[in-house]
């Protein structure tokens, strides 16, 4: 391990003494927009997941692979689509990432096959994933020193608003236009967010980067941003594996119908937002604290699930709490990611929404084939149970790193 990897430097955007008073710019909250925009339909299918699957006539683990192809497309799309524009203005490479989102939701509101539409959800995830790690340098650099995990807290917030609007009213929507109606409204909302990214984001920012690719590169060579990228896996598995199969979970073992599921949902959107803009607050100060808490706390919901699958009320409770907990801490995760990043924020940044997603590929993979499995409707939470407790073994080593490091800091400088 490198020196600098021995003492942590303060996470760009932060503060030993925390957030400071100034107020966000307005091109964060328009980039939250977008990604608004994006999450939606990430999430978006895991409430239409069974009428979906009827309308094709394939199974409800084969409508799945529908989350699994986007993520899979995250993942690559993010840290490859990352380099590839290095060169552009940050403002063109959002709209036209936003551009592609739209054709890739026109294709799958038309298309008739599973394999079109996963052919169709790949190509939308590279655009996707362009977009939320631009957004996210964007975001962080427009905030400045001491903003940055508020800043992108705001930022995921636009996301999580997501599952408390775009998703349930997706599946609302899905009951009366049915579930190409979604793909149809997301498509607007991705040419009314490039209008807006169009109009506010200043057209003068420089490309991301002006190093090469290689020196982006170098920082891959971050023990610190891989423990990171580690706990983003794990941390949105745990949730994910869970979350893309509840619809089974509430309608065969907790007994709701199928009409009560938006409104089940909407509790888990309200969770992750408020856990997101607490999350992104506290982060600045706490951030190595916010990272334990939080997946002890979610693996500790996901076990209650299971015990309490058939009653309603402590169900519906829990989902929101998984909300709060299970992806309250992604903003403090992105900006730690950042700041490891050193002189590669662009790369940094989109390697976090790859991580986020590798997670989301695995568990939902792995979700399908646990919904499968003799344990029924209760695999996948099981499953996510199981996910999200590895997460304290990289925010474990990221604390005890961060507290080497400020011991040396106190140190006199002739004994270091």
């Amino acid at each position: 391990m490198n020196v600098d990897e021995r003492r942590p430097s303060v996470p760009t955007g932060t503060s030993r003494r925390g957030t400071t008073g100034r107020p966000i710019p307005l091109v964060v909250y328009i980039l939250a927009v977008g990604t608004f925009t994006m999450l939606t339909t990430e999430f978006i299918v895991a409430g239409i997941l069974t009428q979906l699957a009827a309308d094709l006539e394939v199974s409800v683990s084969q409508a799945g692979l529908l989350i699994t192809v986007f993520a899979a497309g995250m993942v690559i799309g993010a840290p490859l689509m990352a380099l590839l524009t290095l060169r552009l203005p940050q403002r063109l490479t959002l709209i036209l990432a936003l551009a592609v989102f739209a054709a890739g939701h026109v294709v799958v509101a038309l298309g008739t096959s599973l394999q079109l539409l996963l052919a169709a959800r790949f190509a939308t995830a590279l655009a996707t994933g362009a977009f939320w790690a631009i957004a996210g340098v964007v975001a962080a650099k427009s905030a400045g020193p001491g903003m940055a995990s508020r800043a992108l807290g705001i930022i995921n917030a636009g996301g999580m608003l997501a599952t408390v609007l775009g998703v349930p009213l997706g599946a609302f929507a899905s009951q009366y236009f049915g579930w190409r109606g979604s793909f149809w409204g997301l498509a607007g909302l991705a040419v009314i967010s490039a209008f807006l990214i169009a109009r506010h984001v200043p057209g003068n920012l420089a490309p991301h980067s002006a190093v090469s690719i290689r020196k982006e590169i170098s920082a891959l060579r971050s023990a610190r941003l891989w423990l990171v990228l580690a706990a983003c896996a794990t941390t949105t598995g745990g949730v994910l594996a869970a979350y893309s199969y509840i619809s089974p979970l509430l309608i065969d073992g907790t007994g709701f119908s199928a009409p009560a599921i938006p409104l089940v949902l909407i509790g888990f959107g309200v969770g992750s937002l408020i856990g997101s803009l607490v999350g992104g607050r506290l982060g600045d100060a706490h951030p190595h604290l916010l990272t334990l808490i939080a997946p002890a706390a979610s693996t500790v919901i996901l076990l209650a699930m299971c015990l309490l699958s058939d009653l309603q009320l402590p169900m519906i409770i829990l989902i929101a709490l998984l909300g709060f907990f299970g992806l309250g801490a992604n903003p403090i995760l992105a900006s730690l990611a950042i700041a490891y990043g050193k002189n590669a924020p662009t790369l940094a940044s989109s390697l976090t929404v790859a991580g986020f997603n590798a997670g989301t590929v695995v568990a939902s993979w792995a979700g399908g084939k646990a919904l499968e499995s003799s344990l029924g409707s209760i695999g996948p939470v099981l499953l996510g149970a199981s996910v999200a407790i590895l997460t304290l073994i990289p925010v474990i080593a990221l604390s005890v790193i961060a507290k080497r490091g400020a011991r040396q800091d106190l140190l006199p400088a002739s004994s270091s």
